[in-house]
């Protein structure tokens, strides 16, 4: 059984930065690429950026292009989430999901691993 644990999150003011971490308990059981989804409340989980297993292919939101940067060391079964010029409509639970197979979907519906997330609150 393969766990998706996600750390980083946390308090910052607007225009600042965190590092969020998303760690695999397990091998998954392939080549598999991971994603960033976020959940503010009373709103949709929405896609925030995806990698796949090469690292050379990435995906990003509108809303997060240019801000934000996904990458991932393999040897540690790890993919991050490089957060830069933060803004308050950032805030929400950040979550890490896995497919099973190298690809990216952005409804989501294709993960088949999600963590537990992390907060991540930007004051204004």
């Amino acid at each position: 059984q393969v766990q998706l644990v996600e750390s980083g999150g946390g308090l910052v003011q607007a225009g600042g930065s965190l590092r969020l971490s998303c760690a695999a308990s397990a091998r998954t059981l392939g080549n598999d690429a991971r994603a960033w989804f976020r959940q503010a409340p009373g709103k949709e989980r929405e896609f925030v950026a995806a990698i796949r297993w090469s690292g050379r292919s990435t995906d990003y939101a509108n809303s997060v292009k240019g801000r934000f940067t996904i990458s991932r060391d393999n040897a540690k079964n790890t993919v991050y989430l490089q957060m830069n010029s933060l803004r308050p409509e950032d805030t929400a639970v950040y979550f890490c999901a896995a497919p099973t197979g190298d690809i990216i979907d952005r409804t989501g519906k294709l993960y088949d691993y999600w963590g537990q997330g992390t907060q991540v609150t930007v004051s204004s």
